[in-house]
């Protein structure tokens, strides 16, 4: 009987070689999403040297639930009206302390910048997106005031300021020039965004 000739074999050399090409391939061309951030200098901590107490008045509440609503001081609010409702409470100067305010000097509302607070709270279940959108609104009130004043004093922006001091490139002379008047205006109106707990309901 002649002899059967068994299954012919199949190369499998070149297999490892295709799939580290199909690897590579696939690494080159695929694009990775990225989560916006904030971007947020957060200060030294330093026990204060006495209880502070803070004026409810002086307290701007922002809330965010979990379908993606504002409520601004416990009443709904569209997102779009948020920086204006911001910025008149941040310059309403109610004591009359300041100058360059030019709020409706409520007594019911602020009494100054220095002292204004805005207080933002958001449910577990807020959709990211949405409360960047808020941070991002809020943070846009204080550089509109600050350009403002920025403009009047300066004839500059202050985000335009503030981005040529902290960039390290800038030369050492310029960023001393502006380093005083990034400060001033950043007292005239200090920043001062705080996050409440989280709610769960």
């Amino acid at each position: 009987m002649p002899r059967r000739k068994g299954a012919p074999e199949v190369n499998a050399g070149s297999m490892a070689d295709i799939a580290f090409l199909l690897l590579i391939f696939f690494l080159v061309t695929t694009t990775i999403e990225t989560d916006a951030g904030l971007d947020r200098m957060l200060p030294p901590m330093e026990p204060p040297d006495e209880d502070v107490i803070i004026k409810q008045k002086n307290i701007f509440t922002v809330n965010i639930n979990k379908n993606g609503q504002l409520l601004v001081e416990d009443d709904l609010m569209n997102l779009k009206d948020l920086r204006t409702a911001a910025i008149s409470f941040l310059e309403n100067g109610a004591d009359g302390s300041c100058s360059y305010c030019k709020g409706k000097k409520d007594p019911a509302s602020s009494d100054n910048p220095t002292k204004a607070i805005i207080s933002l709270k958001n449910d577990r279940e807020t959709k990211y997106s949405i409360y960047i959108t808020v941070q991002n609104e809020l943070v846009g009130a204080y550089n509109e005031l600050r350009n403002r004043e920025a403009q009047r004093l300066y004839n500059r922006d202050f985000t335009e300021m503030e981005s040529e001091y902290l960039n390290p490139e800038t030369p050492s002379n310029v960023r001393d020039e502006l380093k005083d008047k990034v400060k001033n205006i950043q007292d005239m109106f200090p920043q001062k965004l705080s996050e409440a707990e989280t709610s769960t309901n």
